[in-house]
Order: structure tokens, then sequence, then C-alpha cells
């Protein structure tokens, strides 16, 4: 098993807290690389021989960004949509459904080829982890083969039937929740990790989203929660009242819901790229971080209300609109993406993660907030190999 030692770190950030801080940062760093792991970390001068060496000429070092939530299995494209928002038109829950019809239409082979795509995309913006939802197909056939498909390009993969209810289950809301509670989950399971819901108006209401989640906890698959993204409404709480790992959006939270996601423990996954592109009020980062809620940022990368799949543009509007240090969203974007989907090998730099780190262009990680919408990614590596 061969090791490669990376030297020339001018910044590295390991989120291990042992060496001071919230980011772990050590200057004049190197790096040991050994199956696919990270065997040492430490000072340049203190590092071991290895088998092969690479000199990263004083560039900073980050810890490989997790995209807890992605919608990336689709055909499709919702431009047109976008450019209605941008004269005033609001979003709505809606315009998923454009997005299932088009879906339905593809063949195996074209939705794969756009997920590849934008894989390829977020690997070079620094992503060394992606989570995957389905809920574009909304049959049994069709939520299956999303997964299959998710399943080719990450383990992180998320039942996500109860997305919105299709048009031909309109006057018969609880035969789809029977649907997706029964024959659809019993089809998905084998693919997903994960079971999600949209609890939301105009999507799946606290009884219904508690039948999902309880259903596909039964099937062996951990919940996570779409909540509170259009207005205060139940789903933090039912995230709370499930174990959820996440409860994602949190746009709209009453003082109860900061205090249930603080005591429980459950992840606020924030989604700055959805404000962005549907012009609506960021979340408030600094109320969730000041009551000790974990935060996790994520794009969110979909066809309709976000397609964004940069986690450096999450970062610089987290700052910018959401009253976060530059430390706080990058460990946002990187350990706590990992506690996002309950990992502890990926999201940090430390002896015995998944050699998971990306190379910036950049003498510090500052840069990533500091220069916005700069391609600053110099090099991605996912288990110790280039990408």
């Amino acid at each position: 098993m061969s090791s490669l030692l990376l030297t020339g770190i001018g910044s590295l950030v390991t989120n291990d807290p042992a060496h001071g801080g919230l980011l772990g940062e050590l200057l004049d760093a190197a790096i040991v690389v050994e199956g696919g792991r990270i065997a040492w970390v430490g000072s340049r001068r203190a590092a071991p021989a290895a088998d092969s060496s690479a000199d990263l000429g004083d560039r900073a070092v980050i810890p490989g960004f997790v995209d807890s939530h992605s919608h990336l299995v689709f055909a499709g494209d919702r431009a047109e949509e976008f450019a209605a928002r941008m004269t005033g038109q609001p979003y709505s829950a809606g315009g998923i459904r454009t997005t299932v019809n088009a879906t339905r239409e593809a063949a195996d082979e074209q939705l794969t080829a756009n997920v590849a795509r934008l894989v390829a995309e977020m690997r070079g913006q620094g992503t060394t982890t992606v989570e995957i939802k389905s809920g574009y197909g909304l049959t049994v056939a069709d939520e299956a083969r999303s997964l299959a498909i998710a399943a080719d390009f990450t383990d992180e993969t998320t039942y996500l039937g109860a997305h919105v209810v299709p048009a031909e289950f309109a006057d018969d809301p609880a035969g789809y929740v029977d649907l997706v509670t029964g024959p659809m989950l019993d089809a998905a399971a084998k693919y997903a990790k994960w079971v999600d819901v949209f609890v939301e108006r105009g999507a799946f209401d606290a009884d219904q989203a508690r039948a999902i989640l309880r259903a596909g906890q039964a099937a062996g698959l951990s919940a996570r929660v779409h909540a509170n993204q259009l207005g205060e409404g139940p789903g933090v709480q039912v995230a709370c009242e499930v174990g959820a790992a996440a409860a994602d959006h949190c746009t709209f939270l009453t003082d109860a819901d900061v205090d249930a996601l603080a005591s429980t423990g459950v992840v606020a996954g924030l989604l700055p790229a959805i404000e962005f592109s549907t012009r609506s009020s960021y979340p408030d980062a600094r109320r969730l971080l000041d009551a000790g809620v974990t935060v996790a940022l994520a794009t969110d990368c979909n066809p309709g209300s976000g397609y964004s799949s940069s986690m450096p543009f999450c970062i610089a509007l987290a700052v910018r609109e959401m009253h976060m240090t530059p430390a706080e969203a990058l460990w946002s974007a990187t350990a706590g993406g990992a506690a996002s989907l309950r990992r502890t090998d990926i999201g940090h730099l430390t002896p015995g993660a998944r050699a998971d780190l990306t190379v910036l262009n950049a003498p510090s990680h500052l840069h990533l907030a500091y220069r916005p919408g700069v391609p600053l990614i110099s090099k991605t590596f996912v288990g110790g190999r280039a990408v």
C-alpha cells in the first residue's frame, strides 16, 4: 500500500479542535495519505517519509465539501420559471410537477448523463460527498429507477417519493400516501439510505409526514425532512419528533423550533442558493448558531428553486446574507454536512478520516467568501485520488 506526502500547504483546515479554534488551522503543514485515508497530519518540518510526494505550492487545503442536500436525478429545464420569479412572481412548490413530467419521459441514459454532468461539476468545485434525492418520478417505477441511478454516484441516496402529490392523485392525496408508504417504498428502499418528505403547504402535512417517515424507518431508512421553507409550519417539530438527522431549509422558525433543534441535536440544513434564486428571505444562521444548533450548508441543487451546484457560492452567501463568519460557513459546508449525514469519516482531515480534500488556488480559506464567483478550486482529492 503506497503512501503520498502532500507538502507546500500554506494553510491547512483540519476541523480538528485539538489544533485550536473552530477550524483547527495549521500553517506550513503537510499530510500523508495512505490507503485512501489520512495517515498523518502536522508541520511540514516533522513530516515522515512517504513513497511519493507532491508540493502544493503554498496553497490552502480544506476538507472536501459535503453537500448534504441535492436533487440531481431529473430531466428538463425551468429557466423560464426563474425568469418569471425575477420579474416578481413568487415561488411555490407547484413547479415541481413540470420536472416530474419531463423526468418520467426521459430514458435512463439521459438521466444518468445529467447526474454525471452535475456530479463532475460539483467535483470541480471541491465537493467530495454529495447526497442525491429522488422525487421527480413519483411513480413506483420512476422512483426506484431514480434511486438506482443515484446509487451509481453516491452512497448517500434519499427516497423522496413524498416530494409533492402528483397530478394523477390530486383528488386522492391519502391514496398517494398509501402508495408512498407501501409499494413505492418497497421498490425504492433497496437503493436508498434515507427517507425524506416535503412538509409544506401544497405538499404534505404533519400527519402525512409522520406516517411516511415512520414507514421509511420501519424499512430501515433514516429520516430527513424538508422543513419550514415557505413559512412557519410543523416540519421542524416533526423532524425532531421522529429523530431525523436533519431538518433542511429552516427559513421560517419559531423560538420553539430553535429550542427543539438545539435540544434534540437535529442538524439545521441551510440552503442559501434557494433564497438567492427565489428572492426569498434568508434563514437566520446567527440565531441558530447562538442557540447551539448544529448547522450544515448545502446547495439543494435542483432545476427549479435553485440550480447551483457550487458550495463556494453557498459559503459566500452564508457569510454575506446569513451573518456567519467565514470560519463558521466553511465548517458548516464540511463538518456540518458530515453531521447532517451522520458521517464521522468525512468533513475533517485527521488520521483515519477518508482522504477527501480540496486544494484552493489561494493562500487561505477566507478567499472562498472574499472572492465570490472566482474559480478557486485547484484540485479535488476523493479517497486520496485526484479527480
